[in-house]
């Protein structure tokens, strides 16, 4: 293990497959569910376009050879994946053939496909593709959406009036401010809207946050509406707040842990070391410790 992979390690599950899927057991046997992420992102090159295609493939046979295996719901399990990775700034209609393909895969495994969503300047190509595939798979792909761009209060309607599965997060791109709020507050707010409609209008969402603010701020609304705890899941990240994501399956509500593993891990690391001052923290206490 190289130095920079050992100070990621405490986010990144392993650089291999074989690696990760140790590290999801804990979290399964501890009542959690777990989406498993291949990280990469932005492939210019067709040949490893095509290779993360297949790569996505194998993931979806050995993760569903794995629940089988365990006795596992299908629910528990799932994966998330980039379209930057299988063509989508390559060429259009040939990341959707290697997404029709993949989903057809998933279909028939029974495994439920995020599609991850990234910096703005693939934000309408990833919907636009995601709309293209979601009426031949809709119990199979959904897709995410980021609260602090000014356009998704309408894409979480369009979600809503599709009822497709949405996971909605803060967003970790540096974005302008013509584009995107800037200040805490601001993002807050504009969550805790999306978050409410999606709860209320929406269909099984993903509340992925760590900020406590938000977990209540969706707690209290689903106590106040009389939402089923089982209409929605709360999602966090490997290595993030691993405490609370136990408490609250301990609470009875449902939690999902996003397990990224693979050896593009420095773009992923980089963007949650910007997030929070704590995970600069671990990663300096790391150093000193060796």
């Amino acid at each position: 293990m190289t130095l920079p992979f050992a100070l990621a390690r405490r986010f990144v599950a392993g650089q291999t497959l074989d690696l990760a899927l140790p590290a999801i057991g804990p979290l399964l046997d501890a009542g959690q569910f777990v989406t498993l992420d291949l990280l990469g992102e932005h492939v210019h090159e067709r040949e490893r376009a095509q290779a993360f295609a297949r790569a996505y493939g194998d993931l979806v046979e050995r993760l569903a050879a794995y629940r089988d295996a365990r006795g596992l719901a299908a629910e528990t399990v799932a994966i998330s994946i980039k379209l930057s990775m299988i063509g989508q700034v390559i060429d259009r209609d040939a990341c959707e053939a290697n997404l029709r393909a993949l989903l057809a895969q998933a279909e028939d495994a029974d495994l439920f496909v995020r599609l991850d969503m990234e910096g703005s300047d693939v934000t309408a190509s990833t919907l636009e593709i995601f709309e293209a595939v979601y009426p031949d798979f809709p119990d199979h792909v959904g897709t995410v959406l980021q609260a602090y761009l000014h356009r998704t209060a309408g894409d979480v309607a369009r979600m809503n009036e599709l009822q497709a599965r949405v996971r909605l997060c803060k967003g970790a791109y540096a974005e302008p401010a013509s584009i995107a709020y800037q200040d805490m507050p601001t993002i807050r707010w504009h969550y805790r809207r999306q978050a409410a409609a999606l709860l209320t209008e929406g269909r099984y969402p993903g509340i992925a946050t760590h900020d406590d603010q938000l977990i209540q701020a969706a707690q209290q609304l689903v106590a106040e509406r009389g939402i089923a705890r089982d209409a929605f899941e709360f999602q966090m990240l490997y290595g993030l707040r691993p405490e609370t994501q136990r408490q609250l399956v301990a609470d009875g509500w449902r939690m999902r842990t996003y397990v990224p593993y693979g050896t593009e891990w420095l773009p992923y690391f980089s963007r949650r070391l910007r997030e929070r001052k704590e995970n600069a923290f671990f990663v300096l206490k790391a150093l000193v410790n060796g």
